[in-house]
């Protein structure tokens, strides 16, 4: 049993770990803050990542694939804050214009574009919190070394090496890509 225990302190030294229930999370998952133990840390203390990864960007100094990931992140959380303002504007607006008048209005050209900001609004929060948790992953995944199963594993091994232009004798346009063989 020995081994085996020097085998998992030898992981946490260089690995940070999500905390479960953050492993758990999924495309439309929750959108709270996630928890991690830091490299060489062990136990159940795990620290929060901050709303936009902050507290975690010092661990992945030096590794360009994760930080990456976790700037993808940061610009998802980013979009989140701006449709939040946005929805929550535009239903303020919306309220302010049925008392904007001696009786109250339900209808006029402000509110239905009001509402019409509010719905697009609340549409695109499913589409901004689609893969939001994944790029968190993801960055911890790059940085253990371990790319997250799944989505883009497969397109940078089958991504070209090259693009090239050209004109067959013809006339007719051709479009070549080469890859590289490692």
């Amino acid at each position: 049993m020995a081994p085996a225990r020097a085998q998992q302190a030898g992981e946490n030294l260089t690995t940070i770990r999500l905390q479960p229930e953050d492993l758990q999370r999924g495309l439309n998952g929750h959108q709270h803050n996630f928890y991690f133990l830091p490299p060489g840390a062990s136990g159940e203390n795990y620290v929060d990542a901050g709303f936009f990864g902050q507290q975690l960007r010092p661990y992945l100094k030096g590794n360009e694939e994760a930080l990456d990931q976790l700037n993808l992140y940061k610009r998802q959380k980013t979009q989140f804050l701006i449709d939040r303002v946005v929805a929550v504007g535009a239903f303020g607006l919306y309220g302010q214009q049925i008392f904007a008048h001696d009786d109250r209005q339900y209808g006029n050209p402000t509110q239905l574009v009001a509402g019409g900001v509010f719905v697009a609004s609340i549409i695109a929060t499913v589409f901004i919190n689609a893969h939001t948790n994944s790029y968190f992953q993801r960055a911890v995944g790059a940085y253990n070394g371990s790319g997250r199963p799944g989505h883009g594993t497969v397109w940078p091994r089958l991504r070209p090496a090259g693009l090239e232009i050209g004109q067959a004798r013809g006339g007719q346009p051709l479009l070549g890509l080469r890859w590289a063989l490692d």
